[in-house]
């Protein structure tokens, strides 16, 4: 199987980090590593990190980023050195663990169909489904997926589930290669950079991205992006369209760069 890396970003984390399921997913899962980024916490999540790192030793490792960042470029950076030390595979989740860490093996399987390169969990509310998530997140990432379909020019049901699994590659690498423009809507930002690549790295085709439901979701009390926060992504979005639509221009005008 192929090498897996997990990256959680984590922001004052220390009193609700919970262990046992991260414990779980490594124990269970030979290959695959979690990558935890201290994003320049205030409080002790930088120890409850290097501590929870000494219990799984190779498996699980701590990365401490000073000042804070915010948990773009905390993602963003834990990316970029997973796929510096080699996994052949690169994702995140989010620290409250709203998606169980568990719930990767969906991911994989949608990343094993063939050409697929990017896997992305999807918040779908169907029969048989545990999606535990308030009418109002519900409904404004209902509009927000709407404006992020028109910005990336692909029909997407949820690109904010931060739960997401990527093949090593060019493309990958550039997109990774430059800071995200918006704190919270770099989900949107990351996925059109894939769609659009550069001058010198070719996109991936659409079809080289899936959508996975996931069976299980919850919207964990604490969370760091409350309505204020939805509200702040959804006016990050005219940034990441701005800067989309520069790139599209820079890959069909190479010559203008």
């Amino acid at each position: 199987m192929a090498r897996l890396t997990v990256v959680v970003p984590c922001y004052n984390e220390a009193a609700r980090l919970d262990a046992a399921p991260l414990l779980a997913f490594v124990d269970s899962h030979a290959n695959a590593s979690l990558l935890l980024v201290d994003d320049g916490s205030t409080d002790t999540t930088a120890a409850v990190l290097e501590r929870l790192a000494s219990e799984r030793p190779g498996r699980i490792r701590a990365l401490s980023l000073t000042p804070n960042g915010g948990k773009a470029e905390a993602v963003r950076r834990g990316l970029r050195d997973a796929l510096a030390a080699g996994a052949e595979i690169v994702g995140y989740l989010d620290a409250d663990l709203s998606t169980p860490p568990a719930e990767i093996d969906d991911l994989l399987a949608g990343l094993a169909r063939p050409g697929v390169q990017v896997a992305i969990g999807a918040r779908v509310g169907m029969l048989g489904y545990d999606i535990d998530r308030s009418a109002v997140r519900h409904y404004l990432g209902r509009v927000f997926a709407t404006a992020a379909s028109v910005i990336l020019r692909a029909r997407v049901y949820d690109t904010q589930c931060g739960a997401k699994l990527f093949r090593a590659g060019a493309a990958l690498s550039g997109a990774l290669s430059t800071a995200f423009l918006s704190r919270w809507a770099f989900d949107v930002e990351l996925l059109g950079r894939l769609l659009i690549g550069t001058p010198q790295v070719p996109a991936l085709p659409l079809a080289a991205i899936v959508e996975v439901p996931l069976p299980v979701w919850r919207d964990v009390k604490g969370s760091k992006l409350g309505v204020t926060g939805m509200a702040q992504t959804l006016r990050d979005l005219i940034l990441v369209a701005n800067d989309l639509a520069a790139r599209r221009r820079a890959v069909h005008s190479p010559s203008l760069q």
